[in-house]
């Protein structure tokens, strides 16, 4: 059955790995390059989110990608954005309390907020977005 959870959580984690890689890899690539650390990281978030969307919503969920579809998304993203980037900026004076500088710093609290984030994105949209068919 392709819309199995065991199926969908398998993809999802596969898309997830791969959304991360482009979002984590543009965020330390602009940080490096001088850009605010946040700034750096609101543009490896977009880009990381479209390929999540795209991705997930096609492949994961086996779904059609349209408006209402993409602003149900779009919602729970941006919320969800909020919430990582507030654990992502959070995260930081603990981390350097803990002996953590520079990129090691920063991949820490990048997979701590990107955690966060993916669980709450996947029972959200399977739930409630992607339904499975009854």
């Amino acid at each position: 059955m392709q819309n199995s959870l065991k199926t969908q959580l398998g993809r999802f984690i596969i898309v997830g790995v791969i959304s991360a890689v482009i979002d984590l890899g543009l965020t330390l690539f602009l940080d490096h390059l001088g850009l605010h650390r946040s700034g750096a990281k609101a543009v490896g978030w977009v880009f990381g989110t479209i390929t999540a969307y795209l991705l997930n919503a096609r492949w994961t969920f086996n779904s059609t990608t349209g408006g209402k579809t993409a602003a149900a998304v779009a919602l729970l993203y941006l919320s969800t954005f909020a919430v990582q980037n507030f654990l992502y900026w959070a995260a930081e004076g603990p981390l350097i309390a803990l002996g953590f500088t520079g990129t090691g710093k920063n991949v820490i609290a990048f997979v701590i907020a990107q955690g966060v984030a993916t669980v709450t994105n996947f029972a959200i949209q399977r739930a409630l977005i992607f339904k499975p068919a009854t």
